[in-house]
């Protein structure tokens, strides 16, 4: 029997490592029919950088899967209130499909009327908000991932890698989970998660507010080198880390589309050519993108800059260090 796995995302705008980390890490086990989807043909425009193109649209994916996928992978999105995302997950979620959000595709969960009388958790600055505007559900802390009955919820950024391995060990076993685990660079997917580590500081505010007027008269274009065969798990880190500094606008340098190893379509942006800075992604490891991401930032723009990052990403030094 062959699991499918659909990842859905807004062309208008859905976060880079809530589509692209689940849809790497279950497309890399081979363990999955994995199909990156968008709301209609064309680009996807991503959030804070990077622009994709899905492999098919929602309207595609009921043709060829008309019983539904297993498992439906949802990020955050500019608009959490997207009708036509709303009405692919309540169909597929009908259909039998585990519906599972990453950091705030809780909001879009919501919205669509999945999360009411379900106990779920997600990203520490927008939870509060949704536990108050939908009283039926019961918020759970101190937990990376939440899984009940059919419906599983992340906190932040960084708990895209976790949940995914737990997907993998729950379609093809601990085995498995933990080889690829060790092939990406992660040390475990463990669900145990500190809630009150992750929360805004007033010298966070300061720094955001210093960041955005140096970037006025310094904004840095930081090119991400995208090589054809890249590992989209490390295009995604690297690119979403320098896209949160409110220093930086980040580019993927070429001149035409480029095919990640997965099979994914990258489209290449203007301005790559005269980057104040140029970066590699890792050959091995994957995940490790993150904490290089991480340290390249401390060294450029000070390590205020980089905790901030953190704090959006809830990540604690490592990518399962939420």
């Amino acid at each position: 029997v062959i699991v499918v796995v659909a990842v859905i995302g807004a062309n208008d705008g859905t976060e880079t490592t809530d589509y692209l980390i689940p849809y790497g890490v279950l497309k890399r086990s081979g363990v999955a029919d994995v199909v990156a989807l968008g709301t209609r043909a064309g680009p996807m425009t991503m959030m804070p950088s990077l622009t994709i193109v899905p492999e098919a649209t929602t309207a595609q994916f009921a043709q060829r899967y008309p019983d539904g996928a297993d498992y439906v992978i949802v990020p955050a999105l500019h608009d959490p209130t997207d009708p036509a995302v709303s009405d692919f997950i309540r169909r597929q979620a009908a259909l039998g499909a585990t519906i599972v959000s990453i950091c705030d595709g809780t909001l879009v969960m919501a919205n669509a009327g999945l999360l009411d009388g379900h106990r779920a958790t997600g990203h520490w600055f927008q939870i509060d908000s949704v536990a108050k505007a939908h009283p039926t559900m019961r918020r759970v802390r101190d937990r990376r991932y939440v899984a009940d009955r059919g419906i599983v919820t992340t906190t932040g950024v960084s708990a895209s890698v976790p949940v995914s391995l737990a997907l993998v060990e729950a379609i093809a076993g601990r085995d498995r989970a933990a080889a690829l685990a060790k092939e990406i660079g992660v040390r475990g997917w463990g669900a145990e998660h500190d809630s009150g580590a992750f929360h805004l500081i007033r010298d966070d505010v300061w720094m955001i507010l210093g960041n955005l007027f140096v970037g006025l008269f310094d904004h840095e274009t930081v090119a991400v080198r995208v090589k054809e065969g890249a590992d989209v798990i490390a295009a995604a880190f690297m690119a979403d880390s320098y896209g949160r500094t409110f220093r930086t606008r980040v580019v993927v340098p070429g001149s035409g589309p480029i095919r990640t190893a997965e099979g994914l379509a990258i489209v290449p942006d203007a301005g790559g050519a005269t980057a104040d800075i140029a970066l590699d992604l890792p050959v091995s490891q994957a995940a490790r993108a993150l904490d290089i991401a991480i340290a390249g930032i401390r060294a450029r723009y000070g390590e205020a800059t980089a905790a901030f990052v953190r704090v959006q990403l809830e990540d604690r030094g490592h990518t399962t260090g939420g």
